[in-house]
């Protein structure tokens, strides 16, 4: 009787994790658990940077 989530991928090694840069700050950040579902998605590295956007949204408005 598990009380999980569902299926979540299976992780990667600690000391082989993938990274990516990210937009706003352009500092890399690590894959975490919780990104696992969705990891081709996330771009920001952290909520505070997602509100901000990219600088060139602005621009174009």
């Amino acid at each position: 009787m598990g009380r999980g989530k569902g299926r979540v991928a299976p992780r990667p090694d600690k000391a082989n994790l993938p990274e990516k840069m990210c937009p706003v700050c352009h500092r890399p950040f690590s894959w975490r658990r919780k990104w696992a579902r969705d990891w081709e998605q996330v771009r920001y590295c952290s909520d505070a940077c997602r509100r901000k956007g990219l600088p060139c949204d602005a621009s174009t408005q």
